[in-house]
């Protein structure tokens, strides 16, 4: 019996290729979202906004009634708008929160119940960001989120062991279908500032999830791997003379 994982926010970008990746690994795949993806879907896709518990509840059910189990799931859902802090209103902090941060929390809560009574117990993953170790600007309810979400990932690695393992995936800056809007003509100028010399890939993504559901990482949980590439060159260190 092939096993079933589930990815939220699975309909595009970094989630679509997440579906994919454990898809041609074998896995049955489920998904959800808040709309419906392409035709050529290659999974079980549920609508969810999984800021709404008791659509959360619902969809992890639907789920479980389809494939009987979950033994991965992939909290991936999140983003945020950019807007300077001191123009933020609260309704829109408190949704970027709600979507990155009390989000995971309510599918993990509803996917553990599940997972306790498997035999094989479970795996979670968070998707955090690099953005909650070195800050960026307009995205301050998103830095606050992702700085949440390491420590959540911490302690749900702590309640639920030894049946569940939680554990997070942090991912640097990613070439997504945005990145030229993002970043304009400086694109390449971005990709130097990052020691491998290049962006994260949803593939680079996507094997360290995968990474962390083989069975040689069967006694690690409450772990944090990074995917940014070394991280950032020091701001400094690129006006030294070469």
């Amino acid at each position: 019996m092939a096993k079933v994982a589930l990815v939220t926010g699975g309909g595009r970008g970094l989630g679509r290729l997440l579906v994919d990746a454990f898809k041609e690994k074998g896995f049955d795949v489920a998904a959800c979202g808040r709309h419906e993806p392409g035709e050529d879907f290659p999974g079980e896709f549920f609508v969810c906004d999984v800021r709404e518990p008791d659509q959360v509840a619902s969809m992890v059910d639907a789920v479980a009634a389809r494939f009987s189990r979950i033994d991965v799931l992939v909290n991936n859902a999140g983003g945020t708008p950019y807007l300077p802090a001191s123009e933020m209103s609260p309704q829109r902090f408190e949704r970027v929160v709600s979507l990155n941060l009390v989000a995971p929390f309510y599918v993990s809560q509803r996917v553990n119940d599940l997972m306790q009574a498997q035999e094989t117990g479970g795996i979670i993953i968070n998707i955090g960001s690099a953005v909650y170790i070195r800050p960026s600007v307009n995205v301050s309810a998103y830095v606050a989120a992702k700085a949440g979400l390491i420590g959540l990932t911490k302690a749900l690695s702590l309640e639920w062991a030894p049946k569940v393992r939680v554990n997070q995936v942090t991912v640097g800056l990613l070439r997504t279908e945005l990145v030229e809007q993002t970043y304009g003509k400086n694109v390449a100028a971005v990709e130097a500032t990052v020691p491998m010399g290049r962006f994260a890939t949803g593939d680079d993504v996507a094997a360290a999830c995968l990474v962390l559901t083989s069975p040689e990482m069967s006694y690690t949980t409450g772990a944090e791997l990074l995917v940014d590439g070394g991280g950032e060159i020091p701001s400094w260190l690129l006006k030294v003379e070469q």
